[in-house]
């Protein structure tokens, strides 16, 4: 069963690095992940500081990322993620009712272009944020982490499972591709839903299949429903200081900004 993991897989999303942002323990970098986003979405929307602290919490995520080495093309690359979440705060603009303003020949609503850049804004704060701690944690630390946390251990080892073999059916997905196309397959009309489909099948029940020979090996092995840790590492104030420095900062800037407009 290949353990290798592939270009572009679940674990491509990390970068390896010895920065200090690398060096946090992982538990401590998710407090401080899921914090900055409390902080960015609990910025009023159409406060007229708005725009001034997004621009903060912007300075504040790239400067993280300066830090940690992650590059700004993986940062832009992230972003592809949020591309329902732009198209949704394009459109409120033009659905939402109110007072109307003329933006390049257009009529759109004054409520609808708040909401919708806050929106937008928002959620790149955040996918940017959850990207730089990607880029910074391996996934099985990630998972101690989560752990550390109290997460409940049946999504701990639902997302162990995902992490482990999603490079592993990928792979697969990808070799009866190549299977197809040696083949002269070539996807070009409705007609190849025909060869997709059982192919989509074929696919599901060899995971499925996989899934069930690795559980039964596991269970021959005594596991017990479980993922085997050892002794937490002791975590000092220094480190929780060091983690929530995004957050605080964060809070900081937002207060500022109120106070300042």
């Amino acid at each position: 069963m290949g353990a290798g993991h592939s270009a572009g897989g679940i674990s491509a999303a990390y970068v390896a690095g010895d920065s200090p942002v690398h060096r946090l323990e992982p538990h401590t970098k998710l407090v401080a992940v899921v914090a900055f986003a409390l902080v960015v979405v609990t910025t009023p929307v159409q406060a007229a500081s708005a725009p001034v602290a997004y621009a903060g919490f912007l300075a504040l995520v790239l400067g993280v990322a300066a830090v940690a080495g992650v590059r700004a093309a993986r940062l832009a690359r992230s972003l592809l993620v949020e591309l329902p979440f732009v198209f949704f705060a394009l459109l409120l603009p033009v659905v939402s009712g109110g007072p109307r303003v003329q933006v390049l020949g257009l009529s759109l609503s004054e409520h609808g272009l708040w909401t919708g850049g806050g929106l937008l804004a928002k959620a790149t704060l955040s996918v940017l944020a959850a990207t730089v701690l990607a880029a910074t944690t391996e996934p099985r630390a990630l998972l101690r982490g989560l752990q550390r946390l109290h997460l409940p251990q049946v999504l701990v080892q639902i997302l162990m499972f995902m992490v482990r073999y999603a490079d592993v059916v990928l792979g697969e997905l990808r070799r009866m591709r190549v299977a197809r196309e040696s083949r002269g397959f070539r996807p070009r009309h409705v007609g190849a839903l025909r060869v997709l489909g059982p192919a989509a099948g074929s696919l599901f029940i060899r995971s499925y299949e996989r899934g069930e020979r690795v559980h039964l090996a596991m269970l021959s092995r005594g596991f017990t429903g479980r993922l085997p840790t050892g002794p937490p590492p002791v975590v000092g104030a220094r480190s929780w200081a060091t983690a929530l420095t995004l957050p605080l900062a964060a809070a900081v800037v937002l207060g500022t900004s109120s106070l300042l407009l």
